[in-house]
């Protein structure tokens, strides 16, 4: 080893092309061939450094790098063998190339135990097959999906249907105190209308009698009003809402259903409190709850409505906010823990076959819950029952709606107008006819649909007053056929059946809705707004 660094560091060297210098074309050839491997291995090194340089998501990129130094030391070692052709370069040529033999070794064991990683990576028809069979996982989760979404959209649609035959159970057994509301309006209207008519010139007493009829009728408007938006299908319409007026207007109703052995107690609501929630439904929550109140007192008791401030609302797991306590307490049997635990389960019920269908709480649990609040039970046996009603409240004022006061005795004058008239029953089109005849306005009748759809092309009235409900042909129908001509005739539909899809399908600026039973003044004024906008 010691002779070895003495022969590179004395400096006595001759140059490589000395020992083919007697044959020049060894010379050359040995010239040529290095400078053509050098240029190779330097471009090969570029090419390599570019493309890794480019494409930094390579795998094992530090591996590439050793290659690209390795080739161009190599092409710097032949460039020194092509030097050395016509000038020793000494030990410095023998120190680089020993350094380059240094780092081959080096990239050469860095490379092996790359070799059984980059044989394990997939190859192009491995990865198609992956890509094939993740493919088929997309359109099964696609379809899986679809199926859910299908399946959500049922349980949608069943939970609708729920909830509808819940009213509709509701009204049904409403039914009986529905009917002695009713006979004691109709006994009312009648006998006020007797008296009318057996005195009919004292003026003073008509005016009474003719008060106190409009009176009854008027409370009997409320009452349909009321039936009519339990049974209809309805949206569910978060709305601010006064809550003390919601429940007072839902008192009678509920007084009904606790009777005739229940008692209701409603303790004073703050009148400015406000609560978001769809109003009709709430109220249909309030009769169902009172419905299961009843049953829970089979010898009578008392249903207690109390509102307060929610200040457990935070165990409640609900978000932040401020909420109500809405509570309904009866003094009934109770409820055992297991009932109570399951008692807001669809269908479950502990009444007898043909006496409950189980849903009521469920159906209340799912409002609240729609409502952004949550139902709690508490209840001990033979101790009475608490059904608490966390409501969010209202960051909003109630929407006031301003209406026509119908109740004016501003005298309208239709006087020049000409109005179609359409309705089935003879009593409800006489009264109509002489309402508007009374106002100065031409009015020609038509007892049905197609018969009312021929008057109007015929008399290219200012104005139509149509009845909604009719045999073979609505008068929404009505009111469809005649757009296709008179696009802008103005309309008064009149309707005692709360279908509102039906309505909105022909709704708009020039279609104004009168819901009986209504006063005459009313439907002048309907009729005037559309005439005189």
């Amino acid at each position: 080893m010691l002779s070895l660094l003495a022969a590179l560091s004395n400096g006595s060297y001759a140059p490589r092309g000395a020992s083919t210098a007697l044959r020049a074309d060894l010379f050359w050839a040995n010239a040529v061939a290095d400078s053509v491997l050098a240029l190779a291995y330097f471009s090969i090194a570029i090419g390599l450094a570019l493309l890794i340089h480019r494409r930094r998501d390579f795998a094992f990129r530090w591996i590439f790098w050793c290659f690209a130094a390795f080739l161009m030391a190599d092409g710097v070692v032949h460039v020194m063998s092509v030097t050395a052709l016509w000038r020793p370069l000494g030990g410095a040529a023998s120190i680089f190339k020993g350094l380059t033999a240094a780092g081959s070794i080096a990239t050469a064991v860095a490379l092996w135990p790359l070799l059984s990683k980059v044989v394990s990576m997939p190859s192009r028809a491995q990865l198609s097959d992956q890509n094939a069979e993740l493919e088929a996982l997309i359109a099964e989760r696609d379809a899986a999906l679809e199926d859910l979404r299908q399946h959500v959209a049922q349980r949608q649609e069943l939970e609708a249907a729920l909830l509808q035959s819940q009213k509709l159970e509701a009204v049904g057994q409403l039914t009986g105190g529905i009917a002695h509301d009713f006979n004691n309006l109709l006994q009312a209207v009648a006998g006020n209308l007797e008296l009318i008519a057996r005195k009919p010139g004292d003026i003073d007493r008509v005016v009474g009698w003719s008060a106190s009829a409009l009176n009854a009728v008027e409370r009997g408007r409320s009452l349909t009003g009321q039936l009519l938006a339990f049974s209809s299908k309805q949206r569910f319409d978060l709305n601010s809402v006064r809550l003390g007026e919601l429940i007072g207007g839902v008192k009678d109703l509920i007084e009904r259903a606790v009777a005739p052995l229940g008692q209701l107690r409603v303790e004073r609501i703050d009148p400015a409190l406000n609560v978001e929630v769809d109003p009709l439904q709430l109220e249909l929550v309030l009769l169902n709850l009172a419905f299961n109140a009843r049953d829970a007192m089979p010898e009578g008791g008392t249903l207690t409505i109390a509102v307060d401030r929610a200040s457990d609302a935070a165990t409640r797991d609900l978000p932040d906010g401020d909420y109500v306590a809405l509570t309904l307490s009866d003094t009934g049997i109770g409820m055992s823990e297991d009932v109570r635990v399951r008692a807001t389960e669809p269908f479950f019920t502990t009444k007898g076959p043909g006496k409950g269908t189980g849903m009521g709480l469920a159906m209340a649990s799912a409002v609240v819950r729609q409502s952004g609040g949550v139902l709690a039970i508490e209840s001990r046996e033979a101790e009475g029952t608490s059904i608490k009603l966390f409501l969010r409240v209202a960051t909003s004022q109630p929407r006031r709606v301003i209406g026509d006061d119908a109740r004016s005795d501003a005298r309208v004058d239709l006087s020049g107008f000409t109005i179609a008239l359409v309705d089935d029953d003879a009593q409800v089109r006489g009264s109509l006819l002489d309402t508007l005849l009374s106002a100065g306005a031409t009015v020609e009748e038509a007892a049905e649909g197609g018969a009312g759809i021929d008057l109007v092309r015929r008399l290219r009235p200012d104005l139509l007053v149509v009845d909604f409900a009719m045999p073979g042909m609505t008068g929404a129908d009505v009111v469809r056929k005649v757009r296709e001509d008179h696009p802008d005739l103005p309309v008064v539909l009149v309707t005692g059946f709360a279908d509102f899809v039906k309505l909105d399908a022909v709704g708009g600026p020039q279609v104004a809705v009168l819901w009986k039973p209504f006063e005459a003044q009313e439907l002048l004024r309907k009729v005037a707004g559309l005439l005189r906008p």
